[in-house]
């Protein structure tokens, strides 16, 4: 991937919205697959008494529109200004109890799991079927839109295309079968390092543009127990909570 094709899917531009400053992708299409619209507001119109507590608006009791949901509260039930992330706001902005709750929760993944990502992690890589694995460096793309994978040779799977993300776990209770657990996009939680299983690797399903049909990858973290080792399970369990905003991010 050239430099200049780099800059462009990096390439980013302020925009103001009536919800606030936005640092938007210059072009829509390089948008993080991660990300959220922006809600269209209820109307004033339509707003005539606070959608969580009922209190009608007066000359005191003023409305407020939750940045994230476009629903209508008094000050009392959106006073918060929390980050959020997903719709690119540079500043903290207003939202509901619920909704602020939720930016909360994603705020981790923004702060901590996003950064693991990025750095990437080494892993032993097969395509498909094949018996043969390679030693990788697997890492997501500066604008969020791409898993980079670089060895021997380099591939570029876009998000957006992934449609299944199974976690590879080991480490079960005494008689169970010695088996691998999976967890996909629309699956459970997995139980990684720290309780009664520890993620080794991943199954990633993935549509290849102009090409019919899935293709499949999967990453195994080496077995060795040194940094490379952490590194590489804390690098899945990111991918796993990217894997579950992507979902919500389609669900919307």
């Amino acid at each position: 991937m050239s430099s200049e094709v780099s800059a462009r899917r990096d390439a980013k531009k302020l925009v103001r919205s009536p919800s606030g400053l936005r640092m938007v992708p210059e072009h829509r299409a390089f948008g993080s697959p991660f990300g959220l619209e922006e809600p269209q507001w209820v109307p004033d119109k339509e707003c005539r008494r606070c959608m969580q507590c009922d209190a009608k608006f007066d000359f005191l009791t003023r409305k407020h529109h939750c940045r994230r949901c476009g629903k209508c509260f008094c000050d009392k039930c959106c006073s918060q200004k929390v980050p959020l992330r997903r719709m690119c706001f540079v500043d903290p902005v207003r939202q509901c109890a619920e909704c602020a709750l939720v930016s909360h929760k994603e705020a981790e993944f923004y702060d901590k799991q996003l950064k693991v990502l990025l750095s990437g992690a080494t892993f032993l890589v097969t395509f498909g079927n094949s018996e043969k694995s390679e030693t990788m460096i697997c890492r997501l793309s500066n604008n969020q839109r791409y898993l980079f994978l670089d060895g021997d040779s380099h591939y570029e799977i876009e998000i957006a295309h992934i449609s299944t993300v199974q976690i590879l776990t080991e480490g079960f209770p005494p008689g169970e079968k010695d088996t691998h657990a999976y967890t996909s996009l629309l699956g459970s939680q997995p139980v990684f390092e720290g309780g009664n299983a520890r993620a080794t690797g991943m199954f990633l399903q993935y549509m290849v543009p102009g090409t019919e049909g899935v293709t499949q990858l999967k990453l195994t973290a080496a077995e060795d127990a040194n940094v490379g080792r952490r590194q590489a399970v804390a690098w899945l369990v990111a991918m796993h909570k990217a894997a579950k905003l992507l979902y919500e991010s389609r669900d919307q």
